[in-house]
């Protein structure tokens, strides 16, 4: 199994929104690199839902990787924010994939937090410039992360 860090705006699709529906297509991802780690997703990864450019940036739950990445339909809907007029159903560029409600953290795990944390200095998201929507997360960094979520679910209330 492998694990990944997945973003998100919550106004437009959050942990809370994943939790209602249970399941639902995570789709609009337009950039190659985030893309090619969508095309490596297997059925049964698991990643950490990110909420990103909210009040409280942060580390919101656990989803689960439920298909093998497909084609992103939204890339060839012209009424989707994600639409690519270049996209074509035999040349669509773009990967979508099915993801499964897990966990809703107590707490968001903001930002600084996982950036002062002394086992997380080579993730992505806490490196100056790393702006990537979908990432990979390391065993060991995924630990630290569940770690550290235990800990502020028992220090702050639940929000």
């Amino acid at each position: 199994m492998a694990y990944w860090l997945m973003k998100s705006e919550p106004d437009e699709f959050s942990i809370d929104d994943l939790k209602r529906l249970s399941q639902s297509r995570w789709d609009g991802v337009r950039n190659y690199q985030a893309r090619n780690f969508v095309r490596t997703m297997e059925d049964g990864d698991q990643f950490l839902f990110y909420h990103s450019s909210c009040a409280i940036p942060g580390i919101a739950g656990i989803g689960r990787i439920c298909s093998s990445a497909y084609p992103d339909p939204s890339a060839l809907d012209p009424q989707s924010a994600y639409f690519d007029g270049k996209a074509s159903p035999s040349n669509n560029p773009w990967a979508a994939i099915d993801v499964g409600f897990v966990e809703r953290f107590r707490q968001v795990l903001p930002l600084p937090r996982l950036k002062a944390h002394p086992a997380l200095t080579e993730l992505p998201l806490v490196k100056k410039g790393s702006r990537l929507s979908v990432m990979p997360v390391s065993p060991s960094q995924w630990q630290a992360i569940l770690a550290l979520a235990a800990r502020e679910a028992t220090v702050r209330p639940g929000w």
